[in-house]
C-alpha cells in the first residue's frame, strides 16, 4: 500500500496546488463590468466567418443584425465557399426591417499555409475599412441586443469593480455560454470550459504584463491598431487553435486583453449525441500539445493522476480497509468537486454533479488519443471538408499560449481546451 499513498498523496498536493495556486480558475466571477455611461461608441464592424451554417444561421445571424448599439455598426458575413446556401440565406435574413448594414462576400478558396477560418477572417478585415473595432464572433453564436455595446464600452474602459479606476482593453472576449440540453452536453460541456479555464486561468490572463494569454474564438472584440501591431491576421494564418494565438499576439505587441464568462452570448450549435462533442474535442486536442509525443504522454499521465487516481484509490482503499488511503483519496476528490461546483452553477446543473468529474476526465483523456491517433492518420484537425496537417516550425505560429503555471495538472487540461473548437 505504501506506493498507492504515495500515489494519492501527490494527486493530494496536486489539488491543493491547483485551489489555491493556479490562478483562482474554478471562479467564474469574471465578467463584463457595468457599462459606463459616458463611454465613447466608435465605429464597429461585426466579422462572421461561416461555412456550411445554414442550420443555425437562423438562430444567430438575427440577433447580430438586431444589436442596439448607438454608434455606427456593420455585419460582415464571409462566406467560406458553403454548400448548404449559407450566403443567399444571410442575404434573405439580412432584409429584415430595422437591421444593421449587412454584407455577404466570398473569398475563394485559402491558400496554402492558411486556415479557412483565418482566410475569410482576413478577408472580413479588408472589407471592415477603418473601422475602430472588429467584433470576431462565429456562425454559431447569438447576441442579446446590447452585446456589442457592452462588449465596446468594457473595451472603451470601465472599473472592473466598483471603485476602481477605469482600464481599457485592446482585446475583449466573452466565453459563449453552450448549450446543456442534452445528458451529454450536461456531462461535457461544462468540463469543457472549466478545463480551458484551468489552462488558462482567467485572472492570469487579464493581468497586465502576465504571460498567459487566452481568448474564445466565438465572442472576440480587437482594437484594430492592436490587430495591426500584433501583424494583422496574417500572423496567425495556419493557427488551428485561433483564438488563443490573437490574444498571445495581441500582448506580444503591448496591448491589454480581458477573457471572461458570458451572460449575453450563447451557442446555438447542438450537440445532441457524443459523437459530435467527441469530434469537437478531438480535432484540436492534439494541435493543443502541439502536435508533441512528449506532451501526450505527459498529458495522459496527468490527468490520470490529477482525476483518475482520488476516486479508483478511494475505492481501492475502502476494499482494503485502509483509512489513511480513503481519507486522502476523498480529500483530493472533494477539492476536485469543490472546485467545478462553481461551473456546474454557471451552467445550472446540480452541484451533486461535480462527483462526476473524473468519469468525464476519462472520457477527456480518450478523446485526446484519439486527436493524435487521426493526426498520425493524416485525419487531424478535420473540419467540414478540410483536414490542417501539423505545421512546421517555421510554417506557423505555436498552437499554445504560455501559460506561467507549470504543474502537471495545468498540462493534463490542455488536450481538453474549448479554445481550439471555435466553429465556423
Amino acid at each position: 500500500m505504501t506506493v498507492l499513498m504515495w500515489v494519492t498523496r501527490a494527486s493530494l498536493l496536486a489539488w491543493v496546488w491547483l485551489t489555491f495556486c493556479q490562478g483562482g480558475f474554478w471562479r467564474t466571477d469574471q465578467r463584463l463590468p457595468p457599462r459606463p455611461e459616458s463611454a465613447r461608441r466608435p465605429t464597429v464592424a461585426i466579422i462572421v466567418p461561416a461555412r456550411d451554417e445554414a442550420e443555425v444561421l437562423p438562430l444567430s445571424l438575427p440577433s447580430l443584425l438586431a444589436q442596439q448599439y448607438p454608434g455606427s455598426a456593420r455585419v460582415i458575413l464571409v462566406d467560406d465557399n458553403s454548400s448548404d446556401g449559407t450566403g443567399e440565406l444571410a442575404r434573405k435574413l439580412g432584409e429584415a426591417p430595422g437591421s444593421l448594414p449587412l454584407t455577404v462576400t466570398t473569398p475563394g478558396e485559402p491558400p496554402e499555409g492558411w486556415t479557412g477560418k483565418l482566410w475569410a477572417l482576413r478577408h472580413g478585415v479588408e472589407l471592415a475599412g477603418d473601422a475602430e473595432y472588429l467584433l470576431l464572433t462565429d456562425a454559431d453564436i447569438a447576441h442579446l441586443p446590447s452585446s456589442l455595446d457592452s462588449l465596446v464600452a468594457a473595451a472603451e474602459g470601465g472599473p472592473a469593480r466598483p471603485g476602481l479606476p477605469a482600464q481599457s482593453y485592446d482585446l475583449v472576449s466573452q466565453m459563449a455560454r453552450l448549450r446543456t440540453e442534452t445528458r451529454w452536453e450536461r456531462l461535457i460541456v461544462p468540463a469543457f470550459v472549466y478545463f480551458f479555464a484551468q489552462l488558462y486561468p482567467f485572472r492570469w490572463s487579464n493581468k497586465a504584463g502576465s504571460r498567459t494569454a487566452a481568448a474564445a474564438g466565438g465572442c472576440t472584440l480587437v482594437r484594430r491598431e492592436a490587430l495591426e501591431r500584433a501583424g494583422g491576421v496574417a500572423a496567425i494564418r495556419g493557427a488551428v487553435i485561433d483564438d488563443v494565438n490573437l490574444a498571445k499576439a495581441v500582448k506580444r505587441g503591448g496591448g491589454r486583453t480581458w477573457l471572461g464568462l458570458a451572460d449575453q452570448v450563447d451557442s446555438v450549435r447542438p450537440y445532441p449525441e457524443l459523437k459530435q462533442l467527441w469530434r469537437m474535442v478531438s480535432r484540436s486536442a492534439y494541435a493543443q500539445l502541439r502536435h508533441s509525443v512528449l506532451l501526450l504522454v505527459g498529458t495522459v499521465l496527468g490527468l490520470a493522476l490529477v482525476y483518475l487516481v482520488p476516486p479508483a484509490l478511494l475505492l481501492t482503499g475502502l476494499a482494503a480497509g485502509n483509512l489513511r488511503l480513503c481519507v486522502t483519496a476523498a480529500a483530493a476528490w472533494g477539492l476536485m468537486a469543490a472546485t467545478y461546483v462553481p461551473m456546474l452553477r454557471y451552467y445550472r446543473q446540480p452541484p451533486a454533479a461535480a462527483l462526476l468529474l473524473p468519469f468525464t476526465a476519462a472520457l477527456y483523456l480518450l478523446m485526446t488519443v484519439d486527436s493524435a491517433v487521426q493526426h498520425w492518420r493524416g485525419r487531424g484537425a478535420a473540419w467540414k471538408g478540410r483536414t490542417y496537417p501539423a505545421p512546421s516550425a517555421s510554417s506557423a505560429p505555436s498552437a499554445s499560449a504560455t501559460p506561467s503555471a507549470p504543474s502537471a495538472p495545468s498540462a493534463a487540461s490542455s488536450a481538453s481546451s474549448p479554445a481550439g473548437a471555435s466553429e465556423h
